[in-house]
């Protein structure tokens, strides 16, 4: 092979070794593989040629199996980093939707557990501040089911718990110890997890509980790009927490006013059948500017009269509802001066004058007494429409009471008067809800005391239930799909027969 190292054919000019890729270029051949053999065929000659060219060409499909594998390394390593964040972001947009759809505390604490240990861990647990006795808490295993229960335990058992509780930034999962960890946190997977995260829940303004999660799995179980997901999850749950905690606050403290603001229980008292009916203006209220009472009369007192109350407190609504929880609670601090109605008024509108409120209120006061066969009543008006008599025989009287408004002058005026009702005669007490709804044909026609006494005329003799339900019905008929102020509607009768009554409820009641 040495005698055909550097020979020439001596007729002949072709291109030296180094300039055969180029003329392969120019030849429209690729400079790899047969293709620049045949193209230097013809002009070049000598196997130590053919060794060169045959060494480069392997030295380049290295490079190329190089590249190849680096290329397709990147294109997987991409590829994962795609597909986490498209479950990052999964996790997140359902996190958000789950969250976000109740208010309910312990519903709350149920998705974060059971997303946390479905995307995050093998295991979750939610843990709340405290609420009562002890610490609520939402644990979730590798199976999917929640259980929730009440910590009694200091949470600071779990490093770093007590310090996410308070909304401190937690210690790292490295440095948790999972041996060291109590029971109710390790029993819920059934093997010693290998790491333990904990991380806090932020909330609006203070910390809505804290997060633990488990995994089983390697001493680098969480990885940075892991716990920056946890972080993001934690932030929509913390969210959520403490929007339902809150919530739930607020609910329990309406709750506890609205007992005191609900219209009255009905009591098994004497002789008098009493029914009684209330509608608020919006169907999300339960109580608003319309009101009745009842004060049962002494046991000891055979002679002793029970008070009726209703009421309509200028405007509607929660303002409204305040300002007759203050009128409910002053008239029972006045119970002992009940037998005279105009002392009572006048006791009630210096406290309305000297409040904050420039609401005003208007008022009757019956006080029914059993005599016999018949009630004597005892009525006042206080700027409100007097009661309407309604007759066994249909016939519809208007008591001959009035007064001023109560929490608008110094001096207020009022008269009393005195009714008697026979068996199956009735005293309808009602507020202007009724009368001055809106509606009809045109729908902006108001139903009207006229139209009221035209259909009492019909109700002559009716149990106190079946009135208080006609009138409602009535009113509710001609207002139709239209707004409507607060209703409310008392029916006192003297018994004509023997009626089963419903004890304990809101509508009749015996007194």
């Amino acid at each position: 092979m040495t005698g055909h190292s550097h020979d020439h054919h001596p007729g002949m000019a072709g291109p030296r070794p180094a300039e055969a890729p180029e003329r392969a270029q120019r030849s429209g051949h690729s400079v790899n593989g047969t293709y620049v053999l045949r193209a230097l065929h013809n002009s070049l000659y000598g196997h130590i040629t053919v060794a060169l060219l045959a060494s480069w060409e392997g030295m380049e499909s290295t490079q190329r199996e190089s590249e190849r594998d680096r290329l397709a390394a990147e294109r997987d390593r991409l590829a994962a980093e795609l597909a986490a964040e498209r479950e990052r972001t999964a996790l997140l947009a359902d996190a958000s939707d789950e969250l976000l759809a109740s208010l309910n505390l312990e519903r709350c604490m149920d998705v974060t557990a059971r997303l946390a240990a479905r995307h995050l861990a093998e295991a979750a647990v939610v843990v709340v501040p405290r609420s009562g006795r002890g610490y609520p808490v939402a644990a979730c295993g590798p199976g999917g089911r929640v259980d929730h229960r009440v910590l009694m335990s200091d949470p600071a058992e779990v490093e770093g718990l007590a310090d996410a509780m308070r909304g401190f930034p937690p210690a790292p999962h490295r440095w948790i110890d999972p041996r060291e960890a109590p029971g109710w946190i390790t029993g819920i997977v059934p093997a010693p997890p290998a790491a333990i995260l904990v991380i806090a829940l932020p909330g609006h303004g203070v910390p809505a509980g804290a997060l633990v999660l488990l995994r089983r799995s390697g001493p680098e179980a969480f990885s940075a790009g892991e716990e920056l997901t946890i972080r993001l999850f934690a932030g929509r749950a913390g969210a959520a927490l403490s929007a339902a905690r809150l919530y739930a606050e607020q609910a329990a403290i309406t709750a506890t006013l609205m007992r005191e603001l609900l219209p009255p229980r009905t009591h098994e008292l004497d002789g008098v059948e009493l029914a009684a009916r209330y509608r608020p203006s919006g169907d999300e209220d339960l109580v608003g500017g319309d009101f009745y009472d009842v004060y049962p009369a002494g046991a000891e007192d055979s002679e002793a009269e029970s008070l009726v109350v209703l009421g309509d407190v200028c405007g509607k609504g929660l303002e409204a509802a305040v300002l007759t929880g203050k009128i409910r609670n002053t008239f029972r601090a006045l119970l002992p001066m009940a037998d005279d109605h105009r002392r009572v008024l006048e006791l009630l509108n210096g406290m309305l004058l000297h409040g904050e409120s420039t609401r005003f209120v208007t008022l009757v006061l019956v006080s029914a007494r059993r005599q016999g066969a018949q009630v004597r009543l005892r009525l006042t008006s206080a700027g409100h429409a007097p009661p309407l008599i309604v007759r066994a025989d249909g016939t519809v009287e208007t008591a001959a009471t009035r007064g001023s408004l109560i929490g608008v002058l110094e001096e207020i005026d009022s008269t009393t008067a005195e009714e008697t009702l026979d068996p199956g005669d009735a005293c309808l007490l009602y507020t202007d809800g009724i009368t001055e709804a809106s509606g009809g044909p045109l729908g902006d026609e108001e139903f009207g005391e006229e139209r009221l006494r035209a259909e009492l005329a019909r109700c002559g003799g009716m149990p106190p239930e079946a009135l208080v339900e006609r009138v409602h019905m009535l009113a509710a008929e001609w207002v139709g799909a239209g707004g409507h102020d607060d209703m409310a509607v008392i029916a006192i009768t003297a018994p004509g027969r023997s009626r089963i009554g419903v004890a304990g409820g809101r509508g009749r009641l015996t007194i």
